[in-house]
């Protein structure tokens, strides 16, 4: 459903809108809850700090979050963390305002990784690992001073599904996004909440909610052509296939190491071993049935 579509369907007729949005809300709500308990994301008396970049899968991970704190069988706090990078032009009130009006503990970090990114980044390199690697320590930091248990952030099914790709088609390697993640210091656990969330659903979600978007100018003036180009594979195969990415997230959930090839996962050298194991006769004790009599 396009932008206009849903503006003209709110105008003339805010009861359908609002069951809309409604539906759209149990069923993320739901998906949310099934990734948290499937993966075991949040505990009693956790402090999770909610990673908020401005775009739509931020700002739904927060909302559907808060909204399960209401209900949840378990007490825990959240903490939203906004990294303001000092990009150009970046709209500094736009989050402390929404923030602010829902009533949740924020914190906005300053840093000036925008300076650095652009002057260590060559020519006709995308900003991206370099600002990456930048936000991720800053708000690693801030996360261990504050005594943040978890970590969580936006990223959505279609986030996972677009890595796996990317890994296998220019990495060379069966890799994605996990659902939840211990970084490699092992003082962090990062969590996906919405890692079993379709990206149509968080984005119509967003729109009918309103959220104040703030699009991302340092990375949005550069095209990431193999994510553009993976993400145009798979929304053609969606298009033509409907339920095909369905299908191949499940995948992800349902692994083999057997039926791969990675000698690490899997002790290859060993199956003849097993073989002659499992094809050894019986070892059966001969009785002599006179001496039952």
């Amino acid at each position: 459903m396009s932008v206009v579509s849903l503006a003209t369907m709110t105008a003339k007729d805010p009861r359908k809108a609002t069951f809309t949005l409604n539906r759209l809300h149990k069923s993320l709500r739901a998906d949310v809850g099934r990734a948290i308990g499937d993966f075991n994301m949040i505990q009693e008396g956790d402090l999770v700090m909610v990673c908020l970049s401005g775009g739509k899968d931020s700002y739904t991970l927060l909302d559907l979050l808060l909204s399960l704190q209401k209900h949840a069988p378990i007490d825990f706090r959240i903490k939203a963390v906004n990294l303001d990078q000092k990009q150009p032009g970046f709209p500094e009130h736009v989050l402390p305002a929404y923030l602010e009006s829902i009533g949740v503990d924020y914190h906005i970090l300053e840093q000036d990784t925008y300076s650095v990114v652009v002057d260590k980044t060559e020519p006709g390199k995308t900003y991206c690992g370099l600002c990456s690697r930048l936000r991720r320590g800053s708000l690693y930091s801030y996360a261990e001073r504050i005594g943040a248990t978890k970590i969580a952030l936006g990223h959505h099914r279609n986030d996972l599904l677009e890595t796996l790709f990317l890994n296998m088609f220019f990495g060379g390697k069966l890799k994605a996004m996990p659902p939840k993640l211990l970084s490699d210091d092992g003082r962090h656990v990062v969590i996906r909440p919405l890692a079993y969330c379709k990206e149509s659903d968080i984005a119509k979600y967003a729109r009918l909610k309103g959220f104040p978007i703030i699009p991302c100018n340092l990375c949005g003036s550069q095209e990431n052509m193999q994510r553009k180009e993976i993400k145009a594979m798979l929304n053609d195969w969606e298009r033509l296939h409907p339920g095909r990415l369905d299908v191949m997230f499940k995948s992800l959930l349902n692994v083999v190491p057997s039926h791969l090839g990675d000698t690490s996962l899997f002790d290859f050298q060993a199956l003849e071993q097993r073989r002659a194991v499992r094809q050894a006769p019986p070892q059966f004790e001969r009785i002599d049935v006179t001496e039952l009599t």
